[in-house]
This record gives C-alpha cells, structure tokens and sequence, in this order.
C-alpha cells in the first residue's frame, strides 16, 4: 500500500481541526511519503514563515530514521554530533524536535509521516497524531 494525495489530505483536514479545536497557534503540517516525497502541504493563514520547511524536516527525519521526531529529539540529546551530520547530510531537510509521526497502514508498514510546525511540539505532535487517526491510519 502507499500513500495516496487523498490520504495526505484527510491527515491534513484532521490535524488542523485538531489544531483549531484546541485553540492552538496557526499551523503548517506537510505529509510526505516513504520516499521522503511530499505529497501534501497545508499553512493556515497567520502562520509565521519556516512553518513549511520546519514541519517538512520534522517528517522527512521521522521517516529517515524510522521512529517519531520525538525520539529524534532524545537521541540528538545523546548523540548531537550524529544528529548535526544527518541534518548536514539531509541538506536542511533533518529537523530533530518533536512534531513528527510516522503514518503506517494496519499491518505495520511505514506509508510516510506527518510534521507540523507552529506550536509547542507537544501540540505538533498531538495535531499529527489526531490527523493520522482521522484518515484511519495508525499513527507510529
């Protein structure tokens, strides 16, 4: 199965309604695909500019490196210097905070992962979180 722009939309319609309904700041939230490919970008208005670039990163690391951003950030604690070269080596694209899951079908399998930017990475996170479950994917 791969991810399909429907898909990427749900997740996104689902985690902004996640966003507004919590009152949280304007938000960016970008889906990519296992590829690392975007595949659906959405800012509300009166988001701050970086919101693109930052959720992008958030996602292309998640899928990357295989887990949550969360645990991107745990590990750059860790380890910063391994985590200062994949951002070189990503290009910019690397981004290791919380605000990232991964999208994964029923059996398990890593579709892409979502990012967003705009809020603490608790409410990025939370937003991700709302918008893969509400397009019937197992956020992971």
């Amino acid at each position: 199965m791969t991810l399909t722009l429907q898909q990427a939309n749900q997740i996104i319609a689902g985690a902004l309604a996640k966003s507004k309904a919590s009152g949280f700041k304007p938000m960016g939230v970008a889906v990519i695909d296992a590829a690392g490919n975007l595949k659906a970008f959405q800012s509300e208005d009166g988001a701050s500019m970086f919101r693109f670039e930052i959720a992008r990163a958030k996602a292309w690391g998640s899928v990357g490196m295989g887990v949550n951003s969360r645990v991107l950030a745990q590990r750059a604690k860790d380890n910063a210097t391994f985590m200062v070269s994949l951002a070189a080596v990503g290009e910019g694209r690397f981004v290791a905070q919380p605000g990232a899951v991964l999208i994964k079908d029923a059996e398990g399998n890593v579709l892409g992962a979502v990012g967003a930017s705009g809020g603490t990475g608790d409410e990025d996170e939370a937003i991700c979180q709302a918008g893969v479950e509400s397009a019937g994917l197992v956020a992971g």
